[in-house]
């Protein structure tokens, strides 16, 4: 369970980017998340921070958005769980890469991020959720998961929180990279 004065570490976490495909993502309340998800993906590669990517049955909900599928390092795995931790490739995809925290975004906020949020959370993994990169068609059912999440132990957090504590410093190239990725956030 993740500890709130637990910062990120970009030697043990990964970003789990769940199910923004084009049919669900077209009815959420608004695509604020998009560029939030966007930053986090492009931070993360530029920090060397592993990103797995997911996409709940392609077959009906359609691919991953195009303005992110660009940027995954890898494509997104398949899956017909609603927790990515239940599905046996993508839990193993996580397993693989060691980390033992987890920056979990995507959608929706109240059915697939819960779901792998705690159960990450309930195996031991430390998670973050940004609250501004994760969507739901009804903003209520968004702000009651993440009462609920930030209830159970994981962490609520912001793209840029999460960005600046994977960084830990200024003054580095790294740091000025990211930087311009976080002002190209849409206040």
């Amino acid at each position: 369970m993740a500890l709130a004065t637990e910062l990120l570490s970009r030697s043990t976490a990964v970003l789990v980017v769940v199910d923004v495909q084009e049919r669900i993502n077209a009815v959420m309340a608004d695509q604020g998340h998009l560029p939030r998800i966007a930053v986090l993906i492009d931070g993360c590669v530029a920090l060397g921070v592993p990103v797995v990517a997911t996409e709940q049955y392609p077959k009906g909900l359609g691919p991953t958005v195009p303005e992110l599928a660009s940027l995954l390092p890898a494509p997104p795995l398949a899956k017909d769980t609603f927790s990515c931790a239940r599905e046996p490739v993508v839990r193993a995809a996580l397993e693989a890469t060691g980390r033992r925290q987890a920056i979990v975004v995507g959608i929706e906020a109240h059915v697939c991020v819960p779901q792998t949020a705690l159960d990450l959370a309930a195996a031991g993994c430390r998670v973050h959720v940004p609250h501004d990169a994760v969507c739901s068609r009804r903003p209520a059912d968004k702000e009651w998961a993440l009462r609920r999440m930030a209830d159970a132990g994981v962490v609520v957090t912001t793209t840029e929180s999460a960005l600046f504590e994977l960084l830990e410093r200024c003054g580095t190239d790294e740091f000025r990279a990211v930087s311009r990725m976080i002002r190209e956030i849409p206040l």
